[in-house]
């Protein structure tokens, strides 16, 4: 298997790549704050954990390059906590863009996004959406948590927190099997609190929020008390092959939907 990241190539290495027809993922992240108990890299710990080890597994059938991660994402909600880095969201759906291009200029013809943050997930979308009009290319985008749903709630990952929550018990756990000692719990921390319901209000496609229904004053949707190591890595291990079996299915799209042309 050739080099995975993007960022070890010359600019020979990837000329020749964005020939040969590898696509390129570019994660996505975010630097903010995750209450008095979670590092404000937690979003970017974890996806930069998911996008390498999902492409190295995909790796193996498709050709990829993983780009570096987008460490600084859309997190204007999170502001008024401290301890946060943001684009807004006009900023950050024109900096996707140029990236985009910018692997467009390089010859790159499949981009694939992978998010780690919520706030990011919107204007990703839009991004790969404009990006495949605009330009003869293929695109796809998803944010790890929505390509491991269905088999993270097959584990009872929902009995943690909030998935992924914010803060919570579930990201605790994922941190507490990478960096335990970045963990900081506080014994004045307060229990759990109902999910927030227009999280998943309404029919697909719909929204209804105001964030710090989410949140709430603290900045975090539930306690991460009972954050487990073990969990932390077995929910890992569901993410990162579920994710790595979508980027070996959307090769596979992308590959047919070339040939096909």
């Amino acid at each position: 298997m050739n080099d995975l990241f993007f960022h070890h190539g010359t600019r020979e290495t990837l000329k020749r790549q964005a020939q040969e027809g590898y696509a390129v993922v570019v994660p996505l992240a975010a630097t903010e704050q995750h209450g008095p108990h979670l590092p404000v890299f937690t979003d970017s710990m974890i996806g930069e954990h998911v996008a390498f080890e999902a492409s190295k597994k995909a790796a193996v059938s498709t050709k990829l390059l993983l780009a570096p991660t987008l460490a600084i994402g859309c997190s204007q909600h999170h502001l008024a906590y401290g301890g946060t880095l943001s684009f807004t969201s006009s900023t950050y759906l024109l900096m996707l863009k140029e990236i985009g291009e910018s692997l467009i200029r390089g010859g790159f013809r499949k981009i694939i996004f992978l998010n780690a943050h919520g706030g990011n997930e919107p204007m990703m979308h839009q991004t790969a959406q404009d990006l495949a009009v605009q330009h003869d290319i293929w695109t796809a985008s998803a944010s790890y948590w929505s390509l491991s749903r269905s088999a993270l709630t097959k584990l009872g990952a929902q009995e943690m927190g909030m998935v992924p929550g914010h803060a919570g018990g579930f990201e605790a756990s994922l941190i507490a099997s990478l960096e335990p000692d970045l963990i900081r719990i506080q014994t004045t921390d307060r229990p759990a609190h109902p999910q927030r319901a227009w999280i998943n209000a309404g029919p697909p496609g719909t929204f209804i929020g105001k964030h710090n229904f989410l949140t709430g004053v603290d900045g975090y949707t539930d306690s991460a008390h009972h954050a487990d190591a073990d969990k932390g890595s077995m929910y890992f291990q569901t993410i990162i092959e579920s994710t790595a079996e979508w980027l070996v299915q959307v090769g596979n799209w992308m590959n047919e939907g070339v040939e096909s042309t």
